[in-house]
């Protein structure tokens, strides 16, 4: 691309610099307002042509001019106004200036409340401030009326610049405005929900000295004056549950995980996960839990204008499905009984790559994901996971070579995992060198033995249970979005 600015951003580059040399600031320092757009319309009644005059502040986003007149709609956050503009009542040198607004600018204006012929509530402009001038246009669709209904055009289709300039993607889809409002509004619901079950809210470390608590490849990077690596946590887990060891029965934290792994339309190397722990509880009573929050954070989402539209209904109870049950059906097999040579076989069936590098616990996991965990639509629980895939999770009762863990499944998605939380010091030391063994042979995804957390566990852990819940994913999931880039502000992207 050449440094030379084209034509569009040199002419607006020329507006700046009239107004500069008429003695208008075109970056300002403030505006006081006094209402937002929805505000203003409402403070005019409905049986009143005429009203109070209002400061108004936002981005001019339409602009059709009449002579001496001149009509425009101004956008904010709570929609958007119409303004009148005339020439006798701005003066000469107020209303010349207009020739040096864009679509784009960001102004205040301020005089009083009309309602036009066709009943629209418009602020009939006694004053026009320039508060940032745009020197770049936005991309903006084109309007049209179809059949009675306003069709907008987006001039911003292309969704990698979308993601990559998210802030013109904001300023010219009110969609998806909306759609971030209510994945504000989803957290607010989480946290509400858990604060009112008595769970304490609490901060765990994002920089680690070990990573643990899941199977990823961390981030690593080196801490100078300490002269150590150090990892970005891949999980709160381990953190959390040393909380509990330390008296806080309930705690939760919402933050930032990072795992170093590809990226395609569920995973983003930055992603926010909440994880809850329950002392005295197992996983079974977490499963009521999630699905109680589950449905009360899909209310909060559905109950946004314009996002809320497509959530599901959510009844609970779930159902739910057993892991080794669901695979053996799957495959027609005891998957359990399988060797080593027969689960790679039926994993190169099944499209599932690198079958000759994965390990036993890999591979069960890589067929479960293409067998069963893709099939599943509605929200389903599936329990009772093999020990091998679960070296956090206690044993069983009366089946030691499965766990008490479940996950919850909906649309091809994980949305949460959950366990009756290994407390024996003993049996997690022996999994923790398990894990070892594997990175050792070879598994980059597999972690290494925490002394302090067993530490931690051998002052005695309650037992509990304890549910890792993916926000990313659970809000792909309730307003049906296809791609988890849709519901992140800035996701990773690759250098332009």
């Amino acid at each position: 691309m050449s440094d030379e600015p084209n034509f569009v951003l040199k002419a607006r580059r020329e507006k700046l610099d009239a107004l500069v040399a008429a003695g208008v600031s075109p970056f300002a320092y403030g505006f006081d307002r006094t209402h937002e757009s929805a505000g203003a319309i409402a403070a005019l009644p409905l049986d009143a042509e005429h009203g109070e005059t209002v400061r108004v502040a936002g981005r001019l986003v339409s602009w059709r001019g009449h002579g001496k007149t001149a009509f425009a709609h101004l956008a904010d956050a709570a929609g958007r106004i119409q303004l009148y503009f005339r020439k006798d009542e701005l003066g000469d040198a107020q209303w010349a200036q207009l020739a040096l607004y864009d679509i784009g600018d960001v102004v205040g204006v301020s005089g009083p409340l009309m309602r036009t012929r066709t009943g629209e509530v418009t602020v009939r402009v006694t004053s026009v401030e320039m508060l940032a001038k745009s020197l770049r246009p936005l991309p903006y669709g084109k309007e049209e009326v179809v059949d009675g209904q306003t069709v907008r055009h987006s001039g911003f289709a292309d969704p990698e610049q979308r993601y990559r300039q998210r802030y013109a993607d904001l300023a010219v889809h009110a969609e998806v405005r909306a759609l971030f409002t209510a994945r504000s509004r989803l957290l607010t619901a989480i946290r509400a929900f858990l604060d009112g079950r008595g769970f304490l809210e609490v901060e765990t470390p994002v920089l680690q000295p070990l990573y643990g608590g899941a199977a990823a490849r961390p981030f690593t990077t080196h801490h100078f004056a300490l002269d150590m690596p150090l990892f970005l946590r891949i999980a709160d887990e381990l953190y959390l549950k040393r909380l509990v060891v330390g008296g806080f029965d309930r705690v939760y934290e919402i933050g930032h995980d990072f795992r170093n792994e590809g990226i395609d339309r569920t995973h983003n190397p930055e992603f926010t996960m909440l994880e809850f722990y329950q002392a005295y509880a197992d996983y079974r009573e977490m499963m009521t839990v999630v699905e109680a929050l589950i449905s009360h954070a899909a209310a909060a989402v559905r109950a946004v204008p314009g996002a809320g539209d497509v959530v599901p209904e959510l009844t609970p109870p779930f159902p739910r499905i057993e892991w080794v049950g669901a695979l053996s059906a799957a495959l027609g097999r005891d998957a359990m009984a399988c060797s080593d040579e027969e689960l790679r076989r039926a994993a190169r069936v099944h499209g599932v790559l690198h079958v000759d590098t994965l390990s036993r616990p890999k591979l069960l996991d890589e067929l479960f994901q293409a067998l069963v965990e893709s099939k599943l639509e509605v929200p389903t629980f599936v329990v009772d996971y093999p020990v091998e895939l679960s070296p956090l999770a206690k044993p069983k009762r009366g089946n030691p070579a499965l766990t008490e863990r479940f996950e919850l499944f909906a649309r091809g998605k994980e949305l949460a995992n959950a366990f009756s939380e290994l407390n024996d010091p003993l049996d997690q030391r022996q999994r923790f060198e398990a894990q070892a063994r594997l990175r050792d042979a070879g598994d980059v995804e597999a972690s290494g033995v925490d002394e302090d957390y067993l530490r931690a566990m051998e002052y005695g852990m309650p037992p509990m249970g304890g549910v890792g819940i993916g926000i990313d994913r659970l809000f792909m999931y309730l307003t049906n979005s296809a791609n988890i880039r849709d519901v992140i502000l800035f996701p990773t992207m690759r250098p332009e």
